[in-house]
């Protein structure tokens, strides 16, 4: 299991998140990105991004609604083909 940013991180990009990832496994490329992307591969599954967050855009992979399923796909495949997940997210 991983961590999976959704919707409302678009365009807020916070990066609370990012403050308290003990493994910085939360990227995105500054100018670029409308969205953060967490690492699946670097995600260790503490947690410390979930509530770090301020508009609730953190779920652990099991508890991700099921209107922002996708974005467990785009989170990880920013990693292999960032231009494909930059379209999906739009």
């Amino acid at each position: 299991m991983t961590y999976v940013i959704t919707t409302p991180c678009i365009d807020t990009m916070d990066q609370s998140c990012v403050d308290v990832c003990p493994v910085d496994c939360i990227h995105f490329e500054e100018g670029v990105d409308k969205i953060l992307y967490i690492d699946p591969e670097e995600c260790i599954d503490c947690g410390a991004c979930e509530p770090a967050c301020p508009v609730s855009a953190v779920y652990a992979e099991d508890d991700v609604p099921d209107e922002e399923a996708h974005y467990t796909e785009i989170n990880a495949l920013w990693f292999s083909d960032k231009d494909a997940a930059r379209a999906k997210v739009g």
